[in-house]
């Protein structure tokens, strides 16, 4: 009987309007919306490039280690899968210094379109972003009918007349329904995978394809929520007019009212400056500790004077320590100035710059993994923390869930860019422990190239990898089993609604 239900179900599904509206609709906005993507990474990929040869260029250039050392930039490629989920792939700069007396945070790059860039999080136009809005309102389409047009035509009393339970009918209007939704559906996933397996700048790895498997699977239960929401209205309302005007609300309220309106309520950054304040003094009293420690080096060395190159080079060096911390959010850095060629005169005065940058460069280390831990906490605590909140409240939406979810699978949500980071401050360490290595700070190379210029072939390059499937899925995982069982709650309540109502 459960057979013969669904069968009636879908050929009815299968011969409305409604039905090839949404293929069509979806096909559309596919092929036109990937080739515009794809475009778009293509020129984030060039940029990338760009940008990597010219400071390789750029590094080549220089010829003494404090002359790379104090900003070495290195760069994010561009994420594949941000044409399914942009998130947060392109609200922060895709470029940053590494610098041993910094030590880089999510927030050093530059932000797109808010102070806090972690809570600009819906303003892109991607596959996901027309799956959330189209396939949704399809899903209530579908569903708002399904129940209340049929208690109005009088079909759903001829129905019970025969020995079916409510469970059944339930059970075969919503798998013929899932059953139709999922043709636009996967036909639009199978046409993006097409379109960007033949395209010659793309390259996609198995690790891309489950990702993708992934995202699939949360479209899914995504839609599945609209069309159970659509069913649970069509079941309390008895007219099919005021069904349609009840599920356009709600989808309205979901998809496009509540994201923002959580967005808007979130306390915004500049109000919770001063809450910095306390770390701001901290980090000033790190390095004005290191500077006394520096003047006290200066004022014990044989060759007078506050020079921070001892008279072998120009420049104001470590005079200016930190530069104004309240008005810059802690971007602290110290200045080397460095020389190609040395006088006579000043040969005599090598090993005492010499002893000098061995004694004070790695004291400037030090103060900066302290400035850091101390910025840090401070930092996620007035931008981490909130975004955290305002992912909290987003997922009281479906929309949240599965944006959440598919930016965790392409690898472009929060955690996915704070792993670039951390890349990047593990690189700084490999850079410092590489200069260690060559003994590069207490080296004449350091601040002069007169006997030779460094060779960097030797260096560290900077490499980033996303994290495995396995950590995607893992973060993924929480929002996806958050949509299931919303899927679960609202069949059940649809089935106890169905059951106690009177056809």
């Amino acid at each position: 009987m459960l057979l013969t239900l669904i069968r009636r179900e879908l050929l009815d599904n299968l011969m409305t309007f409604r039905f090839v509206a949404t293929v069509v609709i979806m096909l559309l906005l596919v092929v036109a919306n990937i080739p515009v993507l794809i475009n778009d990474y293509d020129q984030r990929l060039e940029g990338y490039n760009a940008a990597v040869n010219a400071n390789h260029e750029r590094m080549q250039e220089r010829t003494t280690y404090s002359s790379v050392s104090i900003s070495w930039d290195v760069v994010r490629p561009p994420n594949l899968l941000s044409i399914f989920n942009v998130g947060l792939d392109k609200r922060l700069s895709n470029e940053i210094f590494v610098f041993y007396g910094y030590v880089p945070t999510l927030w050093d790059g530059q932000v797109h379109g808010s102070t806090n860039p972690l809570l600009n999080l819906f303003s892109s136009i991607d596959i996901v972003f027309v799956f959330e809005v189209v396939l949704s309102l399809m899903a209530l389409i579908f569903a708002y009918d399904a129940l209340a047009g049929e208690r109005e035509r009088g079909t759903l009393r001829l129905v019970l007349t025969h020995p079916v339970s409510r469970a059944k009918i339930l059970l075969a209007k919503y798998i013929s329904a899932m059953m139709c939704l999922l043709v636009p559906l996967l036909m639009s996933f199978l046409l993006v995978v097409i379109l960007l397996t033949t395209s010659p700048i793309v390259s996609l790895k198995v690790d891309d394809f489950l990702r993708i498997g992934g995202i699939v699977l949360s479209s899914i239960a995504y839609l599945s929520i609209f069309y159970l929401i659509g069913l649970l209205i069509s079941v309390i309302t008895r007219r099919t007019s005021t069904a349609l005007m009840l599920a356009m609300f709600v989808w309205g309220f979901l998809v496009l009212v509540y994201p923002n309106v959580i967005l808007v309520l979130i306390t915004s950054a500049e109000s919770s400056q001063e809450r910095l304040v306390p770390a701001f003094n901290q980090i000033e009293q790190i390095w004005e500790e290191f500077d006394r420690e520096r003047k006290d080096y200066l004022a014990n060395d044989p060759i007078p004077g506050e020079d921070s190159h001892l008279g072998v080079a120009g420049g104001s060096g470590f005079d200016e320590i930190w530069h104004k911390a309240k008005s810059t959010l802690l971007y602290t850095y110290l200045a080397i100035s460095y020389v190609n060629k040395l006088d006579d005169e000043f040969e005599p005065r090598v090993p005492h710059v010499q002893n000098y940058y061995r004694t004070i460069v790695p004291k400037t280390i030090d103060a900066a993994e302290r400035a850091w831990l101390v910025r840090k906490q401070a930092l996620e605590s007035v931008f981490f923390r909130p975004a955290i909140v305002d992912r909290i409240f987003l997922r009281f939406s479906p929309v949240g869930m599965y944006d959440a979810s598919t930016q965790a699978w392409a690898g472009t949500d929060l955690f996915g860019l704070r792993d670039f980071y951390e890349a990047t401050r593990k690189y700084r360490r490999t850079l410092i422990d590489y200069l260690y290595d060559k003994n590069a700070f207490g080296d004449r190379k350091w601040f002069s190239s007169d006997k030779g210029a460094v060779d960097w072939d030797s260096s560290p390059q900077f490499s980033f990898q996303r994290s495995d499937v396995h950590v995607s899925a893992k973060r993924a995982l929480p929002d996806l089993l958050l949509m299931l069982m919303m899927n679960l709650i609202l069949f059940w309540g649809i089935f106890l609604v169905f059951q106690r109502s009177e056809v």
